[in-house]
């Protein structure tokens, strides 16, 4: 009988474990208060009664961005660190202009899925899968085509075409984050030893220094 009490508390235990993240929210929004000290995972809450149209809005998201840099590419992220209303709502939005030829490089969003889909021009897009398989699943969009990249895996997009390419991007969470591969390995600051890296990626020395010296542009 004891044992069965001891099994049914375990299952209670388990239960409310399990439902102690809430699924929605508790009220209607939480515009994020910047002036705040106080620290938490996300924002803090702006009293309601200040909040207004403007925390929920952002401008001119269907201009055309400036794409001369040396990966062809700007990447206008709207997130919850410009647009406050969207603390909590777990959603934002991105919108990427490619040069031709222009590339969003290897990355990935730590916090976040994205779904894009082409609205000028023509993409190659892929993501890798996790260890071990490490398999490349790739594709060619044209206008309208719509492609997710799961949570968390690298992925990539590229301009083949000669005219410039535009998309726009949805992604599942208020603050995505977004770790650019070759910026965090080889312009890290500390940089990374580069025995390290030259073993890491088979490298000699002083290719790894080669590297490491270049000028990493950020894909926000």
């Amino acid at each position: 009988m004891a044992s069965h009490f001891l099994l049914l508390a375990l299952l209670v235990m388990a239960a409310s474990l399990a439902m102690a993240t809430d699924p929605t929210q508790l009220q209607d929004f939480c515009v994020a208060d910047k002036t705040s000290n106080v620290f938490v995972n996300g924002f803090v809450c702006k009293n309601p009664n200040l909040v207004t149209a403007n925390d929920f809005f952002f401008p001119g998201l269907n201009y055309p961005r400036n794409t001369a840099n040396q990966l062809g590419l700007n990447v206008t992220a709207v997130s919850v660190l410009n647009l406050p209303g969207l603390n909590t709502l777990g959603i934002s939005i991105a919108r990427i202009d490619f040069a031709p030829y222009g590339l969003n490089p290897p990355h990935t969003h730590p916090r976040a899925t994205e779904i894009l889909v082409v609205l000028e021009g023509t993409l190659s897009v892929g993501f890798v899968t996790s260890n071990p398989d490490n398999k490349l699943i790739a594709k060619v969009l044209y206008k309208g085509d719509v492609f997710v990249f799961p949570q968390g895996l690298i992925h990539f997009q590229f301009n083949a075409g000669h005219e410039s390419a535009v998309a726009l991007s949805g992604l599942s969470s208020q603050n995505p984050g977004v770790i650019t591969i070759a910026n965090s390995v080889f312009g890290s600051k500390p940089s990374i030893s580069d025995e390290i890296l030259a073993k890491a990626f088979q490298l000699d020395k002083k290719t790894v220094d080669l590297l490491q010296a270049k000028f990493w542009m950020k894909n926000k």
